[in-house]
């Protein structure tokens, strides 16, 4: 299907130097299809984190160009940029929820990018909304949380309350950093098969930075290696041997990412 095969995200010699010199991101050219559920695996410091922040522009790059859908992020400005970024969903290592708000209104703002001012009072979120979020919470079996408050749930609870907050906003792609780095395994089995969901179920296109190459071989359909900020691999997971892995691990320093 021509579909299937459409770009989503697209990277054209993409560089990313920092204020200070260090080099975040060298020279990458990558052409991620729509659907597709991508791990980027590489050490800490390798520019995992950089490469998913310069997808949806929360770092600027330095040269190159980075599109997504076609259109280019690195040039777009204002209502713009804003509009492309709604298609983008991103789910953090450490959860981004507002602690003090319950679970439903944590999900809900999922919906703000939809609305004409970013102003989020709780009543401007229209009923159908409300319905989204509650069934974004089945989704990841956590309706019974929905008026609870988000910093009484569990580690595990929380990032799925994200994951909720992504569906509901329903974007074409998500962008996961190290989303089970502070989980434990069980836990970080039952997020991973929430994302899956995403992919499957929703078509949406995934591409996730995982420490663990135990959840990467179990999840990905295609892998990034990542090393001093440069591509080192790329290819289908049903292809990549162990030997790869220990390459993509072995080289380069642990310097901390940005």
């Amino acid at each position: 299907m021509a579909d299937s095969i459409k770009p989503m995200i697209k990277l054209k010699d993409v560089t990313k130097v920092y204020d200070n010199g260090t080099v975040g991101l060298k020279d990458i050219n990558l052409t991620i299809n729509k659907g597709e559920f991508v791990v980027i695996v590489g050490l800490s410091g390798a520019g995992k984190s950089t490469l998913l922040r310069s997808i949806n522009r929360l770092h600027d790059i330095s040269e190159g160009d980075i599109s997504i859908d076609g259109q280019s992020i690195t040039k777009a400005k204002g209502k713009n940029l804003r509009l492309i970024r709604r298609n983008i969903g991103m789910i953090f290592q450490n959860f981004n929820l507002v602690k003090r708000s319950s679970v439903l209104r944590n999900v809900l703002t999922g919906r703000v990018a939809y609305y004409p001012t970013w102003k989020t009072t709780f009543n401007m979120f229209s009923k159908e909304d409300k319905q989204k979020a509650y069934e974004a919470l089945q989704q990841v079996d956590l309706a019974d949380k929905v008026y609870a408050r988000a910093d009484e749930l569990s580690g595990g609870q929380q990032q799925r309350v994200a994951i909720a907050r992504v569906l509901t906003q329903d974007p074409k792609i998500i962008l996961a950093d190290e989303p089970t780095a502070s989980l434990d395994p069980q836990t970080s089995l039952k997020v991973m098969n929430d994302l899956k969901m995403l992919n499957e179920k929703y078509g949406m296109t995934v591409v996730a930075n995982l420490h663990s190459v135990e959840l990467a071989r179990q999840f990905g359909k295609r892998v990034i290696g990542i090393r001093a900020g440069q591509v080192v691999y790329d290819g289908k997971m049903s292809e990549t041997s162990e030997s790869v892995f220990t390459d993509i691990y072995n080289g380069g320093d642990g310097n901390k990412e940005e």
